[in-house]
């Protein structure tokens, strides 16, 4: 899925309430566009959803329409977050390594002793 992430066919659904289903979701969301992927993430331990969810779109125009007509509307008594989904943080580059200044910074502050 990071492909479309990257081109904006993939968006971002938050505020989704337990019962909502991929089923439901996709009933929701096809209206904009032909779908070609509804991903919800589960909570390990609960095997439950986490409130949210991503949903794909064939073209980046169906995409946009989905943003415009679903962002704030109401789906279970509860009020939707829908944008573009953006790229995991894995490929933002959030495993960037420690320099080494700041590695040594880090061992003093949490072990109280000078770096070698």
């Amino acid at each position: 899925m990071q492909a479309a992430v990257n081109d904006k066919r993939t968006l971002y659904v938050g505020g989704l309430e337990e019962s909502v289903t991929e089923e439901i979701l996709r009933a929701a969301f096809i209206p904009f566009g032909e779908i070609i992927d509804v991903n919800m993430p589960l909570d390990t331990s609960s095997q439950k959803h986490r409130g949210f969810a991503f949903v794909q779109y064939d073209e980046k125009d169906d995409a946009a329409d989905a943003i415009d007509n679903m962002n704030g509307s109401e789906l279970f008594g509860r009020v939707l977050r829908v944008n573009t989904a953006k790229p995991d943080a894995a490929s933002r580059g959030s495993h960037r390594p420690v320099w080494e200044a700041q590695a040594d910074k880090f061992f003093e502050e949490k072990t109280g002793a000078e770096a070698e």
